[in-house]
């Protein structure tokens, strides 16, 4: 590893910082310190949310104001909290925007708690043809698209479902140099499956007990996003239990489960979770929330954290078995090491993590 700042890669905390002086990103009202992460920005839901009939992207030469005059069924002021409802699909207009140079690309993610609240929240932009990728030279607005999946959510102005990470030219690392990191530094405890990222796989065979993942339950109460451990996890989730060290997920269901490796990424690195070939199964491992410098860096004497998995299965019952390969984590350069660390510097909720839902949830002898 080095220290030394290099032309391309992912933009760390103190670029973006320039970003923002330079107002290549701006914001009304203006953007928070603490918004500011390793190698990404949080961004803020605005005052008011558009309850869309389907999910749409702009397309070319078309704003996301145009579409929403196509779509928009009624439109729900947030400013004293709002429910947005399971099965609903809503667009926000975020209160960043962007003036990129030609030389940045951005791309967005949801936040991990987010994720793990089965919460599907992308990205739209004018002119967009993808969700959560944006084209260098972009200059406009930002908005989310939000689709709550397994439960109902309370959402207030200011909250941050999502982030936002900027590129300066190729920042994906070559299995190649997975390989030497590996060897170097240890990204995976136990054998490290490298092809087009590392792989990494279900645990299903925990070290004690047999709680292997939640399940959502189907007719629960509103979540209040700002509520931090306050829910009771019985409410909302059921325990999945496994002592032959496989389950059978159910089609439609959401689940939480956690990775058998433990994964460490380095202060100069970066990483995405992506989807595994769709060939491997009925399900789909959701990949919200980046994985910034620093996760699993000091966890346990730099051992390394699990990585939460949140698998919805498709159209049929599909059998998951203990360490079955299910997605991967693409690492990318980091521009320069950023001056602020995951877990290190930072309060971090899932830094050292196992098997655990989200913040929201009480903590106790059922996570």
């Amino acid at each position: 590893m080095t220290s030394e700042p290099m032309l391309q890669g992912v933009l760390p905390s103190q670029d973006i910082e320039d970003l923002i002086r330079t107002g290549v990103l701006s914001a009304e009202p203006a953007i928070l310190p603490d918004q500011v992460q390793p190698a990404s920005l949080d961004l803020r839901l605005g005052g008011v949310a558009y309850r869309v009939r389907a999910s749409f992207l702009a397309g070319k030469g078309a704003s996301v104001a145009d579409r929403l005059d196509e779509f928009e069924m009624h439109r729900i002021d947030l400013s004293g909290g709002a429910v947005l409802e399971k099965g609903a699909v809503y667009v926000v207009p975020l209160m960043e925007a962007l003036s990129l140079p030609d030389d940045i690309t951005a791309v967005t993610n949801a936040k991990s708690s987010t994720g793990r609240l089965d919460l599907l929240t992308r990205t739209v932009t004018d002119g967009g043809v993808e969700f959560d990728r944006v084209m260098p030279g972009y200059q406009g607005p930002l908005y989310a698209e939000i689709c709550p999946r397994s439960f109902s959510v309370l959402v207030r102005p200011g909250m941050r479902l999502n982030q936002i990470r900027f590129r300066r030219g190729q920042a994906i690392l070559s299995d190649e140099r997975l390989r030497t990191l590996q060897d170097e530094v240890r990204l995976v405890s136990g054998t490290a499956h490298i092809d087009q990222g590392l792989g990494f796989s279900v645990d299903l065979k925990p070290d004690k007990g047999d709680l292997v993942g939640y399940r959502a339950k189907p007719h629960t109460g509103v979540i209040d996003l700002d509520r931090i451990g306050y829910y009771d996890p019985t409410e909302y989730w059921e325990p999945i239990h496994s002592k032959a060290g496989r389950i059978i997920l159910d089609p439609g269901a959401f689940y939480i489960l956690v990775s058998r490796e433990a994964v460490h990424i380095p202060p100069d690195c970066a990483a995405e979770m992506a989807p595994y070939l769709a060939m491997v199964g009925e399900f789909r491992v959701h990949y919200a929330g980046f994985f910034d410098p620093g996760f699993g860096h000091d966890a346990a004497g730099g051992k390394g954290s699990r990585g939460v998995l949140e698998v919805r299965c498709h159209e049929a019952p599909f059998v998951l078995e203990h360490a079955q390969t299910v997605g991967r984590l693409v690492y990318e350069q980091m521009k320069s090491i950023p001056k602020q660390l995951y877990g290190a510097d930072l309060k971090s909720n899932y830094q050292g993590q196992g098997l655990k839902l989200s913040k929201h949830f009480k903590a106790g002898p059922h996570s």
